[in-house]
């Protein structure tokens, strides 16, 4: 499920990015982001572990 996540947080464009955080987002938090291309540097179980620690609190 990881895979599927469109976080402005995780896009590889993020650092340069001018929309960054005030594009649509979707019910879940996904951005809908045209130019959103996934920084394959991150892997999914560090996303998995970054929304777990969010959700806590």
């Amino acid at each position: 499920m990881g895979s599927e996540r469109k976080y402005c947080a995780i896009c590889a464009w993020r650092e340069n990015c001018q929309k960054r955080f005030s594009i649509p987002t979707d019910a879940q938090g996904c951005v809908r982001c045209p130019d959103y291309s996934r920084d394959l540097s991150i892997k999914d179980s560090q996303i998995d572990e970054a929304v777990k620690k969010d959700q806590q609190g």
